[in-house]
Order: structure tokens, then sequence, then C-alpha cells
């Protein structure tokens, strides 16, 4: 059977394009750093995004993780948003690497106030208290709303004036930055490190990477080893990479146009109620009248696969293998399910 798989972007199949570089991709152990493919595509992120240095990790979660073992003393405190990734499903991971703790605050629909951000800033010195030693932002967030860049602004000029450094999840940034039109590299200035990834939207099918200043990355690559992380003959990962950075992050817009045909079929349905207003990306968010799951099964049985709902809201993903006939077809069965 041919699904329709809108579960999440990360269920993307990498392009005949991908598979074929992948083929032919030059070679070698990447931990003695004679991989010339995962250079490339290093060099290709760092200028891409305007930073120093990049580091290819094998997962979103490997970056976040990587990110706050390297900046974060054990002991320390990561300020960020009760509903971010990092928080909701990385399975506690910065209690158990970076040994730090999480001090989350309310966030208004993925945007974190500076305000809120100040109140929560440890005074330094006192014995009583662990040090902030960083502050986590996620843009475009996983509610599927994108952070407007003055908002990222007011929070990396707080964190200046107080010297901590600030990590953006970007495992999304290219949908943010052709939400808001600009370049990646106009989101990514208001952090000191970034994590993006190339197997959700992009088609990779694995890899991420963390971006930042030329210290901060040797420093990483070292606890990158120490993490498992530290690949051998990676470039045939990094030759799709490579055709992600390039090619398909161009074509996100199409994704986010199909998102809002989407939520506009599924807003004609009765019994629907849809997010709309948080479409800003591939992310549709929608309720229904009733109690339970009634869906994710039926549409199963008709070759469409979603996730049960999550405190009461489904969430479909578009990317590059959904069509605009699928989303039609989609809306349908929903229409006839509920009915």
């Amino acid at each position: 059977m041919d699904w329709i798989d809108l579960r999440s972007d990360t269920v993307t199949q990498p392009t005949d394009e991908m598979r074929e570089a992948m083929r032919a991709a030059a070679v070698g152990d990447d931990v003695y750093g004679e991989d010339p493919t995962i250079q490339e595509l290093e060099k290709a992120a760092a200028d891409l995004l305007g930073k120093e240095a990049a580091l290819f990790v094998p997962s979103g979660t490997f970056g976040n993780q990587l990110a706050l073992f390297t900046h974060c003393p054990r002991g320390s405190e990561v300020i960020l948003g009760e509903d971010c990734h990092i928080v909701q499903h990385e399975a506690g991971a910065a209690s158990v690497i970076a040994g730090v703790q999480l001090r989350t605050i309310p966030s208004n629909k993925g945007v974190l106030e500076a305000e809120s951000i100040a109140e929560r800033i440890r005074p330094v010195g006192d014995i009583h208290y662990p040090e902030t030693s960083l502050i986590c932002l996620e843009n475009a967030h996983s509610n599927g709303r994108v952070v407007p860049l003055e908002e990222m602004k007011k929070v990396y000029e707080l964190a200046q004036l107080h010297r901590i450094p600030v990590h953006l999840d970007g495992a999304r940034i290219f949908n943010a930055a052709a939400y808001l039109g600009v370049e990646a590299r106009e989101i990514a200035a208001y952090a000191d490190s970034v994590m993006i990834a190339l197997s959700k939207g992009l088609c990779a099918p694995v890899g991420s990477l963390v971006l930042g200043k030329a210290d901060w990355i040797n420093a990483a690559r070292k606890k990158r080893k120490l993490m498992g992380g530290g690949l051998r003959q990676a470039g045939f990962l990094a030759a799709a990479g490579l055709i992600a950075l390039q090619t398909m992050r161009l074509r996100l817009p199409e994704d986010h146009e199909n998102a809002l045909l989407l939520a506009d079929e599924l807003a004609e349905i009765p019994g629907v109620e849809v997010k709309r207003d948080d479409v800003h990306i591939n992310m549709v968010f929608f309720s229904l009248d009733r109690e339970g799951d009634p869906l994710s099964k039926p549409l199963l049985d008709r070759g469409i696969k979603i996730n049960a709902p999550e405190q009461g809201m489904y969430r479909m993903v578009t990317h590059y293998w959904i069509s605009r006939e699928d989303i039609l077809k989609t809306a349908a069965a929903v229409s006839e399910i509920l009915a």
C-alpha cells in the first residue's frame, strides 16, 4: 500500500538525487577528521547560518543535548519554555547527560518573554542557588508557530547583558525562515549555538548539525565522541545532507501551502476545530467535539497514518511526500469517518 503518512516530517524518505549522491560520496574516517563530504557539509552549513563552524551529529535530540553538555557546568540551571522540545520530547536527557536543572517558564505560544526570563536568572554568588548557565529558544516551535525576530532579539540582548549564552533549537529553522521571509542566518544571529535538523522536512535520512564559534565546536567535538556520536565514514549521510541544504530547503513553502490547504479543508468538516491561526509552517493542529480517538484507526484502515491525539489535540504534518491530492483525500476520509 502507498501510505499517506501525516504523522511527522520525520517520516520523509530520501529523494532519488540523495540516494545517488550517497552511493557516489567520497568518504573517510570522520573521527580522524578525514571525511571530505562531512567537511563540505559542515562548511556549507556554517556559511549558510553565519556561524564560524559546524559539527555533524546523529539526531536533533543528540544535537540539543550536546549543546547543553558543552555550554553548561554540571549542577547549573537552564532557562527554557515549558512546552519546548528539549523539555517535552527528549526523555529527560538533560538530567542524565549534562547533569543540569531545567527551569521552565510558560510560553506565549512558543514565545518566551524577556521579562519572564529576567525574573528567573539566578543571583551570582549566592550559595543557595544554581548558576544560570544557558537560555534555550526554539524556532520554529514544535507547536507549529514561528517566533518573531524581535522577540528573539529581546532575549538575546538580555542574555548578553548577563553574559549567559543562548542555544537555539532550530530543527525547523528553514521553515521559520520561509515563513518570515528572511535568511536562516538572520534567525541564527540571535543565538550563540544552533541545532538544525536535516532529517525532517529536508528529507535527509539521518543527521543534524550543531553550529557556533570555532572554539565551542572544538569542545563539542570531544563531547560528541564521549556521547558515542563520533561516526566513521559518515560522508554517505553528509551527501544527502548537502542536497537537503542546497535544494530541499528552498521548496519548504510548498509544504506550508499544503498545510494551509489541509487546515481549510478540515475546518469545513462539522465537529472539527482547527487552530488555523497557528498554521505558520507545515503543521496543522485540530480537535474534535467528541471524546477519545475516533480518527487514527479508521484512517489507518484507509491507508492514512496519523498519530493519536495528545491532550485532545491531533496533529497532521505535511512534507515532500504529501501531495495536494493526498490532502484532499485525507480531508474527505475525515469527513466520511465523522459523518
